[in-house]
């Protein structure tokens, strides 16, 4: 369930077009700070009002068409179809944005069935003063009468995927690149067929978010610079993705110290968004880096910066960094007054440094202090269970091994690992051996080699992808082959990045080919 300010209230920009018979803007009102809210008036319509911090303009949603396209970069638009006006909003938190269009589509179907026309008659002769009021939170009854309608015909869902056709130019274009990896109906991987069935609507499901977890969210809502840790399985990466969500895209940069890491929660990497190289040069080269117009650009656009794996950048480079944003940027703030929000675990892994190249951590950067007003560590694993488990991988994260866990570790060298067909992991150092491993195990396979090639949301980044993407470009399977999920498909069901199953057939049917796969969705010693 949604309040109604979450679900019915959001803060972006908006462009209000008017259009002509042929469908081109004779009109426009920018509002670059605005409010929508949706609502009801007198008569009991559904009403957006868009307020500019003055004054506000309300619309009435009679007939109307949503374009989605853009939602996950915080754009979309709606069309009032008798009225030839479309609104465009752009800037707007993508969670937010999601739930505000998810509302107004059921509450506009399930209108269709209790509520009649009022007469423009009617409407001249009242004496109903003028009201307003914010719309009630989705109801398990409007989801149901708006699913019974749309499957009967009687409506027609008003969302559309695809854009209006001017809607990136007046926009903009999304300031990332999106780093997808898409399967296609010819390519599909799936656990089993299932007849098509017609879309239903319905609200988006979030998962909660823990005390830690949202006490975070809340300080970062705040504008609190701060530094979040926590050991494996605490739900870092998981709440990275609800805080970009959360935050004006525009002013928002999601930034990693690895290609890798960038690609799991979709931006990309901070020497990328810096633009200084290897930030070894001089403070005055690097600040003429930065001032190149595409990195000035991004510079002076961020609000917020947003960065992973914190414990592989330099403390030295941190520094340069915050020195160059102060400069660029013409502000003596730390860190030129941008929003700094870092995850990582100095624990896990130390920067980036050459054989025998002394290097410092993050933290005992000189302006480190200054920056980070908020430590925080998230305390509760929820990628595992077992409670002895869990403290085993305590002690070793903190280089303790008493010798009751070392006990423990030894009495599992004997232990039966391979379970419905599926091997051990191993792990190795180097992604060059891991990659010349599995080509040899997978040729000493028996069978047929079935071939499969990526379908890349952009062909042009397609190299990018391929450095910076847990999958490869092609994936060569054979009956008998381990395969390893790297994303997480449905963590109640166990299908999380990491599960492990075998692939035991091949199928087609309907130009599709299917995957089968078996064995333990949870993955052993993973």
């Amino acid at each position: 369930m949604f309040s109604a300010s979450s679900g019915a209230e959001v803060h972006c920009s908006v462009t209000i077009e008017y259009l002509n018979p042929a469908g081109q803007a004779t009109k426009r009102k920018s509002i670059r700070n605005a409010i929508i809210t949706l609502g009801r008036n007198e008569f009991r319509d559904l009403i957006l009002r868009v307020h500019d911090g003055k004054l506000s303009q309300n619309f009435t949603l009679r007939e109307i068409q949503l374009f989605t396209q853009f939602l996950r970069d915080g754009k979309s638009s709606i069309k009032l179809i008798p009225d030839n006006i479309q609104i465009l909003v752009s800037n707007c938190p993508p969670d937010k944005l999601k739930v505000l269009f998810k509302t107004l589509a059921i509450k506009y179907a399930a209108d269709k069935k209790i509520s009649k026309p009022v007469s423009g008659r009617t409407r001249l002769l009242s004496t109903l003063p003028r009201t307003f009021d914010t719309i009630s939170p989705v109801q398990a009854q409007d989801v149901k009468q708006a699913n019974e309608l749309q499957s009967q015909g009687t409506v027609q869902t008003p969302i559309s995927t695809k854009g209006l056709r001017n809607h990136v130019g007046i926009l903009g274009p999304s300031k990332q690149i999106k780093r997808l990896r898409t399967i296609s109906s010819e390519n599909c991987l799936v656990t089993e067929m299932k007849p098509a069935k017609k879309p239903t609507l319905s609200m988006p499901v979030v998962r909660k978010l823990t005390k830690e977890q949202s006490h975070i969210l809340s300080m970062i809502l705040k504008g609190k610079n701060i530094f979040f840790t926590g050991s494996a399985g605490t739900g870092k990466s998981f709440l990275l993705k609800r805080i970009v969500g959360a935050l004006p895209p525009k002013s928002t940069y999601t930034t990693a110290s690895t290609g890798v890491a960038a690609c799991h929660i979709g931006g990309t990497t901070l020497h990328a968004f810096a633009g200084i190289g290897s930030g070894k040069a001089p403070l005055q080269q690097c600040v003429e880096l930065a001032q190149r117009s595409g990195i000035l650009r991004q510079w002076q656009s961020c609000r917020h910066l947003i960065i992973d794996e914190i414990s592989m950048i330099e403390g030295e480079f941190f520094d340069k960094l915050e020195a160059v944003a102060r400069i660029v940027r013409k502000c003596n703030e730390p860190f030129g007054g941008i929003q700094l929000i870092v995850c990582g675990d100095f624990l896990q892994l130390p920067p980036v440094s050459r054989r025998n190249e002394k290097y410092k951590f993050c933290f005992q950067a000189k302006s480190w202090q200054k920056c980070i007003h908020v430590n925080m560590e998230l305390t509760d694993v929820r990628r595992q269970t077992d409670k002895k488990f869990i403290a085993m991988l305590q002690a070793i994260r903190l280089g303790r091994c008493p010798e009751e866990v070392a006990v423990q570790l030894i009495n599992t060298a004997n232990q039966k690992i391979n379970r419905d067909g599926i091997l051990a992991t191993r792990l190795c150092t180097h992604k060059d051996d891991v990659e010349l491993t599995n080509e040899q195990k997978l040729h000493q396979l028996p069978g047929e080699l079935h071939t499969y090639e990526a379908v890349d949301s952009d062909p042009m980044f397609a190299q990018t992808l391929n450095t910076q993407c847990p999958a490869g470009q092609t994936l060569q399977l054979k009956q008998g082959a381990q395969v390893m999920l790297t994303k997480n498909l449905d963590i109640e069901r166990g299908m999380v990045n990491g599960a492990r199953g075998v692939v035991i057939g091949f199928e087609t049917g309907n130009k599709r080919h299917v995957i089968r796969l078996c064995g333990d969705l949870t993955g052993p010693g993973i």
